[in-house]
């Protein structure tokens, strides 16, 4: 069940018709989905700030409700190394339509993977599991089932994928911990379930998954258009 809090971040996100992504981080933190340690800063000494707390190196990503694809505008700066590189990336970005700050966040490793739901004509709500990062669209590696998701439906999910073997210590890399992979599935499909009023479509890429567990490194949610269109959910 959404919290008040989830409720409020997407009645927020309406007008725009989708969640900027400290937001969708925000909205997913509250339902126990883990991401990396981030900061929403909105000028430049907040970065500052933001950035000694969370250590360098760094990611940095644009924030504006007027941009969903940041990496048309190169809008993602990765591994930002000190206070210079920091401060030349936000004036760049602070040109750019909509500006409303940088989301920083710490580093995470991992397999890059793709989560994603999606609300279907036919037949609802469907969840995707698939092999992500920038190339997720040409190989298109990836299972799909009706949600919810059961931890059976998961590991049959995985056993579709053609790249599975990455998952698995592929030339002499560690092995993601599957159980944590299968339990975050079914976690993020039990949301998505709850979200489904309110949502044309999530999608987490990449979703980084290692030794460790699982981090949301990106997040996108689009809003339903009858959702955006109307009064305020309850």
């Amino acid at each position: 069940m959404l919290t008040d809090e989830m409720v409020d971040i997407l009645n927020r996100s309406r007008k725009s018709g989708w969640l900027v992504e400290p937001e969708a981080k925000r909205l997913c933190t509250l339902a126990g989905l883990p991401v990396p340690r981030f900061v929403w800063a909105g000028d430049l000494s907040e970065s500052l700030r933001a950035a000694g707390v969370i250590g360098y190196p760094l990611v940095a990503k644009i924030v504006s409700p007027a941009i969903i694809h940041k990496s048309e505008v190169e809008g993602v700066a990765v591994g930002l190394a000190d206070e210079r590189q920091l401060t030349v990336f936000f004036e760049k970005m602070s040109s750019l339509p909509g500006f409303a700050g940088l989301l920083l966040e710490e580093k995470a490793a991992g397999i890059e993977l793709i989560a994603g739901a999606k609300i279907d004509a036919q037949f609802g709500l469907i969840i995707v599991l698939g092999i992500g990062g920038t190339a997720v669209e040409i190989y298109h590696d990836v299972a799909i089932r009706m949600a919810p998701l059961t931890e059976k439906d998961v590991h049959a999910m995985l056993h579709e994928l053609r790249g599975e073997r990455l998952l698995t210590g592929y030339r002499g890399k560690e092995a993601v911990d599957r159980e944590k992979l299968v339990r975050f599935l079914v976690d993020f499909a039990a949301l998505m379930t709850d979200m489904a009023p309110f949502i044309e479509s999530v999608d987490l890429n990449p979703l980084l998954c290692s030794a460790e567990g699982c981090v949301i490194a990106d997040a996108r949610i689009m809003l339903g258009e009858t959702f955006a269109a109307t009064g305020e959910t309850e």
